[in-house]
């Protein structure tokens, strides 16, 4: 007898948070962890994209792995008593899927590694 898994198209993981647990509801895919929900059909597309996305900064430049940026505002960092300040640099930045509009991993000199939006940062 064959399993019933084998008969199952496997749901694309949620872009929100990456979980696996994705289900369908109606024609909407839905997260269960963060509450995410998109549209099969955006999904599809992603898929017969690659998945290739492009980010670019605030001023529309694109970015890619190894960029160095420049901070364009003051970022409050949350649980330290100073900011970034505006024209502070970023070497070898990282372009992920992060946490909200996240989409920067980088190590900021004198914080620490953190992750950024690309709307608040400029190309060098």
């Amino acid at each position: 007898m064959k399993p019933v898994t084998d008969d199952l198209i496997p749901l694309p993981p949620c872009p929100q948070c990456s979980s696996e647990y994705t289900y369908e509801m109606g024609a909407l895919l839905v997260c269960p962890e963060c509450a995410h929900e998109w549209s099969a059909a955006a999904s599809e597309d992603a898929d017969a994209e690659g998945g290739a996305r492009v980010i670019k900064d605030a001023v529309g430049n694109v970015l890619a792995d190894g960029d160095t940026v420049t901070v364009i505002k003051d970022l409050k960092v949350k649980g330290s008593a100073t900011a970034i300040k505006v024209g502070t640099k970023v070497r070898n930045i990282r372009l992920v899927d992060g946490v909200g509009d996240h989409d920067i991993d980088c190590k900021v000199d004198g914080f620490g590694p953190m992750q950024l939006k690309s709307s608040v940062v400029k190309k060098v």
